[in-house]
This record gives structure tokens, sequence and C-alpha cells, in this order.
């Protein structure tokens, strides 16, 4: 069991497998993107699963896949099946933009153990999302959230983000969408990485408080960030992944601050 010097217990380990995106969106990443790292300097899938066994051994048992956006990568079925036959992990989920998330893909990612999405959609007008997409199209999400339901991928959770000006209504529209797919609205108070933690706008479910923080993030080039609003990182040594993790729980933090080395498509939020 992964206990950090604040008496959280640690089971929930989110990994960003790439930092490539189709979308720019406004809060995530800068309107030119980011620089992307080199393929060599990327985890490989057999190194992710290598991570995940020795987390799941120290008492991890739930597993988010987050990018960038993770089905840009090729075959990530792949990779969902070999998380999934890791003992001890009970839960594998995914956070998706859902516009790559075709019938087929959804099938096979289900197959392959893939439990359950999340979605992101902050609005459900269609030139607002193209802006805050910076020019995506909403019916390939709601074609992907529509892949995700008839697959089965359940609970499917829609992360909508709330911003300074979205309105109330706007909230109850999404969360009668919601109600008629069979979704789950999950809000989430907008933030930026680079200013302290805690700007709500309106009551949201997410982000966690820091106090019930039971995280731990692998970022797409190996490191743990044991808090999101932290520039604090531990490289993972490929040789000593036990004692990777447990080094980075330790240095968990009470509570968050500021992140200025790294965008939030770097993360995976």
């Amino acid at each position: 069991m992964l206990i950090d010097q604040y008496n959280r217990s640690i089971t929930y380990l989110r990994i960003s497998v790439t930092d490539r995106c189709n979308y720019r969106c406004t809060y995530c990443m800068p309107p030119g993107g980011v620089t992307l790292k080199p393929h060599e300097q990327m985890l490989r899938y057999e190194d992710i699963i290598a991570i995940v066994r020795e987390a799941a051994a120290l008492g991890v048992a739930k597993i988010k896949l987050t990018g960038g956006e993770p089905l840009v990568k090729r075959n990530i079925e792949e990779l969902v099946r070999g998380i999934a036959a890791v003992p001890g992990i009970s839960d594998l989920g995914m956070t998706t933009n859902a516009s790559l998330l075709t019938p087929e893909k959804a099938r096979a990612l289900k197959q392959a153990g893939l439990m359950r999405v999340n979605i992101s959609l902050d609005t459900l007008d269609a030139a607002h999302f193209c802006r805050i997409t910076r020019g995506g199209r909403i019916e390939d999400v709601l074609r992907g959230i529509d892949a995700a339901l008839e697959a089965g991928l359940t609970p499917v959770k829609i992360n909508m983000v709330v911003f300074a000006d979205t309105t109330v209504e706007e909230v109850d529209a999404m969360g009668r969408f919601c109600a008629a797919k069979g979704a789950r609205l999950q809000t989430i108070s907008h933030f930026s990485l680079h200013e302290r933690a805690g700007k709500n706008y309106m009551e949201a479910g997410r982000p966690p408080r820091c106090e019930e923080c039971n995280r731990l993030r692998l970022t797409a080039d190996g490191y743990f960030k044991s808090c999101l609003f932290s520039d604090d990182e531990i490289k993972v040594d490929m040789q000593n992944i036990r004692q990777s993790i447990i080094h980075a729980v330790a240095n968990k933090p009470p509570s968050g601050s500021t992140c200025t080395t790294r965008a939030m498509s770097q993360i995976g939020g």
C-alpha cells in the first residue's frame, strides 16, 4: 500500500501516453501547439506495462490513460490489453476527445479490456466548440459518444470545463443531453497550471481537493509527477521502477501551487 507523508492512500495512476493531439484547445495548449519530443524519448508500451505492474504490486488499482489525445497513438488497444492483464488493476479508463472514436475502435478497445471512457465536451454549441478546440467539429465528438455507449464503455462520463463565462443554462443543457444519452456529466472548474489552484467560477465536481488527492501521474516521456500543480518531477528508473514510485509518493506535497514547466497536454490533466 502506498501512503504518502500526509496519510493519503495513493491508488490511482494517470498515464499520459502521448503529448500529441489532433485538437488545440485554448485551455490545454498554446495556439501553435507545444514542442513535441522525439519518439525515442517517449515511453514504449512495454515500459508503461512494466510500470503498471510495479504500481499494482504496491496497491494502485485504478489506471486512466490520457494524452494529449490517446487515440492518436497507433494500436492503443495493445497497450490497453497489456494493462488489463495486470493483476490488481480493477479500473481501467481513458480520457479522450472522442473525435477519433469510431464504432470499430470503440469495440476493439472494449474487447482489449478498456472499461470506460471520459469524453471532453465543454459546449453543445458547434461554433463555440470550434473556437474552444481551434477547429474541431462537434459532430465527430457526438458520434464518438454514441460509439462509446454502443460498445459498452460505460459509464460514459462527459467532462465539461466550466469557464468564467459559462452560464448555468449551458450546464443545465449539458445535463439534459447527458441524461438523454445515458451518460454522466462531470463538471471541471477551469484553472491554469501557472496560477494558484482553487480559482472556481461556479460549483464544479473537479478538480478534487488536495487533501483528498489519491493520484500519481506518469508523463509520456517517463517522469512521475506527484502533484499537477508542481514543477517537481522524478524520472522513472526502468531498472528500479518500484523505488521510483516510492520516491514520487514520498515527495507528494500537501497541496499544489503552480506548474510552469509543462502545458496541460504534456501531463494529461
